[in-house]
């Protein structure tokens, strides 16, 4: 995978894909979030994922994150429709990057593969422990897992993993599947938001030859220094870092509260610490990409 080249500088990847979309007038409500445009408003993703390179970055998230059968079955979306807008989330993601193609300047699609806890809609992935076996995890992960692979991202996203069960079972979905992959928890301080210990979820990641970079997402700012730090002595692969805002989610309210801790600076400081990708995720906009990508430029 060219962009994690041993030689090659460090890169921005996105932020917030439900961010702008929400910043371009969309309402993301429902129990689909961003996916839901998938159907209803393709071009308004591209954009999205234009602004972000525009601005910087050199990796598109696709708009995956919540899409799961389940979550479209419950809006009416059989299952050959759904396996489309899988596709679809990669196919535009692809097409804002060949769009961008004049710059010559490189660039990635990852496919995002968000926990089984994003499809419930209910914030169950800021807590893991969803009562599922490894199992039955892995079962549920595979069928959307293989389509995404199938449409060839560059990568595979696997993010906002919240529990050491969904990242083993994750890791059995990804044996031999043909793409690399990178694996990022959210985390609460040094444990995963279901409260293991980070070094022995990151530990899991250690021997899989797919995996070609670990970190953390969708956390707080100030958590990701140490968890870059366990990462890469732990599994001794390439760090990815990429947090939220600082704000937090209320569930119940469907809203974020309190304050932006995010800036440019601390970006140097996560790659100072080691880490190799940096972005942000919810609540990080072009804007934002666009001061990382200044600070870290020819950070290497």
């Amino acid at each position: 995978m060219g962009f994690l080249d041993p030689n090659g500088a460090v890169l921005v990847t996105d932020g917030g894909l439900a961010t702008e979309l929400e910043a371009r007038g969309h309402d993301l409500s429902d129990q689909l979030w961003s996916a839901r445009l998938l159907a209803d408003a393709p071009e308004e993703i591209m954009a999205a994922h234009l602004a972000f390179f525009r601005a910087g970055a050199v990796i598109a998230t696709t708009a995956s994150y919540q899409a799961s059968f389940d979550g479209f079955a419950a809006h009416g979306i059989g299952r050959d429709d759904a396996v489309r807008l899988l596709r679809r989330s990669v196919e535009l993601a692809q097409a804002a990057r060949d769009e961008m193609a004049e710059d010559g300047r490189e660039r990635w699609v990852a496919a995002s593969v968000g926990p089984y806890g994003a499809a419930l809609a209910d914030g169950s992935e800021y807590r893991g422990r969803y009562g599922l076996s490894v199992a039955e995890l892995a079962a549920w992960h595979r069928p959307r897992l293989e389509v995404l692979a199938g449409a060839r991202p560059d990568v595979l996203a696997l993010e906002t993993i919240p529990d050491m069960d969904e990242a083993e079972a994750l890791m059995t979905v990804v044996s031999g599947i043909g793409l690399p992959v990178w694996l990022t928890y959210s985390i609460d301080g040094d444990r995963t938001r279901a409260g293991q210990p980070l070094a022995e979820a990151f530990a899991l990641a250690r021997d899989v030859p797919e995996v070609v970079a670990v970190g953390v997402n969708c956390c707080a700012p100030s958590d990701v220094s140490a968890a870059i730090a366990t990462a890469g002595e732990v599994t001794g692969k390439p760090v990815i870092a990429y947090p939220n805002s600082g704000e937090g989610w209320d569930a119940q309210r469907r809203t974020w509260i309190g304050s932006s801790g995010f800036s440019a600076v601390q970006a140097q400081q996560w790659v100072a610490d080691g880490a190799r990708i940096v972005g942000g995720c919810c609540r990080v906009s072009p804007a934002d990409i666009g001061n990382i990508a200044r600070a870290v430029a020819g950070a290497g």
